[in-house]
């Protein structure tokens, strides 16, 4: 397939293709909040299993992340993206065929592999095929596509829990999706899965990682350029808000938004309504920062949303300090996820896959991801056990403390981005 540089239409069909990585990286992420009561009834599961549960497949993101740089700088981009829609579909089956909870474990790492490998290529992959003047707006789609992951896991959940207790016909359809409902909620991501595997081969190779490739690199290694002081702060700075942006509270809704909810004494069907109503807010607050993010800009979108997150975080402490809830919960974690949708969640893909240079960005960027998922690791094993020693309340109070030094970065070391090519970018880094 010939790529047409010129043809707009073409490159979005490119990224809407690479960006359905990011359906299943937001199903994988978000479908475990509708399982972890039934997994943990169904095996005895203490604080500290229920935490391995959830934290087993970012253990697998942790280790994959760690590679999809070398192994796509290696292999290139759609490869790459072709082997973690393998694991995916293969944690999906697995899941959802397990014979006991060692097993189940085993196949969510190897979903997290995927999850780790997709985060990094697809939008690297999306940024090198676009042009300056619109990659923001096609990296965003990624962003976009994990947030529909989000809410399809989210309404797969809601369907699934509401026909509990209802007879099929079928031993195999009454098990997982009646008896055992988790079984259902992890296993039908195979159909997205499977379709994302066909479609890569619908698409050609990164033409930016084609060119690298061709290239004799007379004057630089490869590791030459990443030791460069410049891109050196460039990889802190990317790895640094990486990290913080998973201590600002996001995965600790996504992860255990039904716990949440329930915590504030909503019941169990409730709790899971309005964890769709979370992704919901979440998916069109995306669709609206795709739309501006060129024209707005990536540092004044991270300004106004993460000031709007420190208000309903201490917002929101403040309603468990007083044992509140319902709607007022509600209201302020839905102006949340808005918030966090328009700002960091769109804004942190598209920053760290333009800021590297060509030869090295795919081993850069795992590097910044690698502490990205290290820090969305510690969320999500450590959570269960924030709330219940730091309360609710401590904890959301923790996680507006920790918007303060994200801000401040993004102010005073991350230059804006917008309307530049890569190799403008590339330029900046190099002269500091």
């Amino acid at each position: 397939m010939r790529f047409k540089e010129n043809s707009i239409p073409y490159v979005i069909f490119l990224s809407l293709v690479a960006a359905l990585g990011g359906i299943l990286f937001g199903y994988d992420t978000a479908v475990i909040s509708g399982t972890t009561a039934d997994v943990s009834a169904q095996f005895g599961l203490d604080d500290i299993a229920k935490g391995w549960y959830v934290g087993c497949a970012l253990i697998g993101s942790i280790i994959g992340v760690a590679f999809a740089g070398m192994l796509s700088d290696f292999l290139g981009r759609k490869k790459t993206m072709l082997i973690a829609a393998v694991f995916f579909t293969v944690s999906a089956i697995g899941c959802c065929l397990c014979a006991g909870f060692k097993d189940l474990v085993a196949y969510r790492f190897i979903g997290g592999l995927g999850i780790g490998i997709i985060s990094i290529v697809s939008p690297v992959y999306i940024s090198e095929v676009s042009p300056a003047k619109i990659r923001g707006t096609m990296v965003s789609l990624y962003q976009l596509a994990v947030t529909m992951g989000l809410l399809l896991a989210y309404l797969i959940n809601f369907v699934i829990l509401s026909g509990s207790g209802a007879t099929f016909s079928s031993p195999f359809a009454q098990r997982i999706f009646s008896s055992e409902m988790w079984r259902g909620m992890l296993g039908s991501e195979t159909v997205v899965a499977v379709a994302f595997f066909i479609l890569l081969f619908f698409i050609p190779e990164s033409p930016r990682w084609l060119m690298v490739r061709g290239q004799k690199r007379k004057d630089h290694s490869e590791w030459s350029e990443l030791l460069h002081p410049g891109i050196i702060k460039a990889v802190l700075i990317g790895s640094a808000i990486a990290i913080l942006g998973q201590f600002m509270g996001v995965n600790a809704v996504l992860y255990y938004g039904p716990d949440i909810f329930s915590s504030a004494g909503l019941a169990a069907k409730d709790s899971s309504l309005s964890t769709v109503l979370v992704g919901l807010v979440n998916m069109l607050t995306t669709v609206l920062a795709v739309f501006i993010i060129d024209k707005v800009g990536r540092k004044k979108l991270i300004y106004y949303g993460v000031s709007g997150m420190i208000v309903c975080l201490i917002a929101i402490g403040l309603i468990f300090v007083f044992h509140g809830g319902g709607i007022p919960l509600l209201v302020f974690f839905l102006l949340y996820i808005f918030s966090q949708a328009i700002s960091i969640s769109a804004v942190v893909f598209v920053l760290l896959s333009e800021m590297y240079p060509n030869k090295v960005r795919g081993i850069a960027m795992s590097i910044a991801g690698l502490a990205l998922w290290v820090g969305t690791y510690l969320i999500g094993q450590f959570t269960p056990w924030c709330m219940s020693t730091l309360t609710p309340a401590g904890t959301f109070f923790l996680f507006a403390a920790m918007c303060v030094p994200y801000l401040l970065i993004m102010w005073k070391l991350v230059p804006e981005t917008t309307g530049k090519t890569l190799e403008e970018i590339e330029e900046y880094w190099k002269s500091l």
